[in-house]
């Protein structure tokens, strides 16, 4: 089943701060995903990486389990195919990927938590033009989470110091061609870990969101949209006001089988020892509080890596 979700306009952010919060909320209460068009990432920079990583991928399987950190959780480099697994799902996901995440200085407190990035050889400039993607996300998420403070009544920067040293991954994934008869999904139905998702290359058709109704609504931005979803950490912060709504990638229809899917989602995460416990303004005698004890954000990550065979 298809469905619209209307596209937010990023320039609204600068223009009517309040507006752009209002409607972005509204998307995320009614959908946990919202569509943000003319978003500050550079165009530039996507299609550089972009290109990197299709070579990368197209490499001997040899070649590529070289960046593959037994015991890492996939927390940098290679994820080879037929590792990853929704939570519960028997079966594996039919994809690999690439983590990217914060570099931090020696002896910063946060680096226990944080290992160092790996970098594939023979591509030139590319830890350059990745880091500034990273960046990119990474800023464009704290605007966006800016939003969400005002949505939910909080001061607009309430987010910037959970967040400043959050543990956040930029993955690319490839999804390779599907042979006829396959067993598996692309991506099994889950729902995600982390604060928010920022995610591009949805044009290409598969993403779909469980709706209230029981419906699998077809997701399929404008292109170079930017799609956006509320991940378990923020739901639970926020006690449901926020939906983390469960959503999956599907193999494509016969006359696309043949063409490998990229994407890159952006996983901003809090930092490791942010305490996630719910907002005061989101409980109340309608809205008790569904969790008695906290969490910080590296406990629920650990938890949740193990439940979907990562650690």
């Amino acid at each position: 089943m298809s469905q619209v979700i209307e596209a937010v306009d990023y320039r609204l952010w600068q223009s009517d701060p309040g507006g752009f919060a209002s409607r972005l909320g509204a998307s995320f209460q009614r959908y946990g995903f919202a569509v943000v068009d003319h978003h500050s990432l550079p165009d530039a920079l996507i299609r550089s990486c972009l290109d990197g990583f299709k070579a990368f991928f197209s490499r001997p399987e040899s070649d590529k389990l070289r960046y593959r950190v037994p015991g890492g959780g996939g927390a940098r480099g290679y994820t080879p195919f037929g590792v990853e697994a929704a939570k519960g799902a028997e079966l594996h996901d039919l994809k690999e990927f690439w983590h990217v995440g914060r570099e931090l200085p020696a002896g910063d407190r946060y680096r226990a938590w944080m290992p160092d990035n790996l970098w594939p050889d023979g591509l030139p400039g590319f830890r350059e033009d990745l880091l500034g993607l990273w960046e990119s996300f990474d800023h464009l998420g704290r605007e966006l989470l800016s939003a969400i403070a005002l949505h939910l009544g909080l001061p607009a920067r309430w987010f910037d110091t959970a967040t400043v040293r959050g543990n956040s991954i930029l993955r690319v994934i490839h999804y390779p061609p599907v042979a006829a008869g396959a067993v598996g999904v692309r991506a099994g139905a889950h729902e995600d870990i982390n604060a928010i998702t920022l995610l591009l290359g949805a044009e290409e058709a598969g993403l779909q969101v469980l709706d209230r109704d029981g419906q699998w609504l077809d997701i399929n931005p404008p292109p170079g949209a930017l799609v956006c979803n509320i991940g378990d950490m923020l739901q639970r912060l926020t006690n449901h006001v926020l939906p983390s709504t469960t959503h999956r990638v599907v193999n494509p229809t016969p006359e696309r089988a043949s063409h490998a899917r990229f994407s890159m989602p952006f996983f901003l995460h809090f930092n490791p020892d942010f305490e996630i416990r719910s907002l005061p303004g989101c409980v109340s005698e309608s809205r008790p509080d569904r969790y008695q004890k906290s969490i910080t954000a590296n406990e629920y990550l650990q938890e949740r890596l193990r439940e979907i065979r990562l650690l």
